[in-house]
């Protein structure tokens, strides 16, 4: 996969812009950066697209900024010229594919039917716009058609919103999500950019979900984290159980009792944070400037990272992500 499609993957999210006055660009792209999303894409469905992006990237370099809606190569060009660093169009036009590509500029076209996804494939592509996700189909349609078409990714965007983002996210043939439900037209027409950052904000902490999985406290033997174990399963009723790997025990759920705590867990143990996603975690994370031990990562089968530390101590404690089953 090209490297702009593996970080908008690590991003998740892709706010779907319509701007009818490119004065409106830098302070949403602020909103969006302040909320938590460093990409957007910008629809060439108004004159405003091309001026908005070059505001965009000369004031916020690192952000990943795109355009979409673009149906020729002209407005192709003009994208590219302006600092456009990925192309989306709501169908497949081999002619706009064929020039990005030439481009060296990635493209994801709209895709609703197996004869598009077959001409993408035809084309040398891996990674298509599902379009309009909701009315064609949505989830279900994307898994159908990946049945057949094994090496094929999608970003599926229209209907997208808060509700169904981790249902299509939890499938691993969709790179990311399109979606304006974060950039509404009244908002961005009144100036309410502190709305854009505040529901921006929550589509992040929405799609990485993060929960406490579990506390883990370091004891002095295996006697007594065994007492301690007893003491919580006779006064509370918590099932006892071994701790993966033979290092302590799980009271209940939230409680893990080490007599044989690793070297990078804290002085006084460790705090298990559940995500929907570690490599996005890690990615929104790392935005924050927090660090990881990369020689505690595991990872899946498809080389995802589904387990990380976190550099540091917390009060004497120190934090892993897991990844939610």
């Amino acid at each position: 996969m090209n490297t702009v499609l593996e970080e908008i993957s690590k991003i998740g999210i892709v706010p779907v812009i319509k701007l009818d006055d490119a004065k409106d660009a830098v302070p949403l792209a602020k909103a969006l950066c302040s909320g938590g999303l460093y990409c957007a894409e910008i629809t060439f469905r108004t004159s405003a697209a091309e001026e908005s992006i070059k505001l965009i990237t000369k004031e916020f370099p690192d952000m990943l900024v795109g355009a979409g809606t673009v149906l020729t190569t002209e407005q192709a060009d003009r994208a590219i010229n302006a600092g456009a660093r990925f192309i989306v169009s709501p169908g497949l036009n081999p002619d706009v594919v064929k020039y990005c590509i030439d481009k060296n500029v990635p493209v994801t076209p709209g895709c609703a039917t197996p004869s598009d996804i077959e001409c993408a494939l035809a084309l040398g592509l891996d990674t298509v716009k599902f379009f309009p996700a909701e009315a064609a189909g949505g989830l279900p349609m994307i898994k159908a058609m990946s049945a057949p078409y094994t090496k094929i990714k999608f970003m599926p965007t229209g209907g997208i919103n808060a509700d169904n983002l981790n249902s299509y996210l939890a499938f691993p043939k969709i790179i990311a999500c399109g979606g304006s439900f974060m950039v509404k037209d009244s908002f961005i027409k009144n100036g309410e950019f502190d709305k854009i950052t505040e529901l921006t904000k929550q589509a992040v902490n929405t799609m990485l979900g993060f929960e406490v999985g579990h506390v883990g406290i370091n004891t002095e033997s295996k006697e007594y984290a065994g007492s301690l174990a007893e003491f919580f399963a006779s006064s509370f009723g918590f099932n006892t159980t071994d701790a993966p790997g033979n290092v302590g025990y799980f009271a209940g759920k939230g409680i893990e009792l080490l007599y044989d705590a690793a070297s990078f867990t804290g002085e006084k143990g460790h705090i298990a944070v559940l995500t929907n996603s570690v490599e996005r975690a890690v990615y929104h994370l790392g935005k924050k400037g927090i660090e990881f031990e990369e020689n505690t990562a595991r990872y899946n089968e498809r080389g995802d990272r589904t387990f990380i530390y976190l550099k540091g101590l917390y009060s004497g404690f120190t934090i892993h992500l897991s990844q939610k089953k």
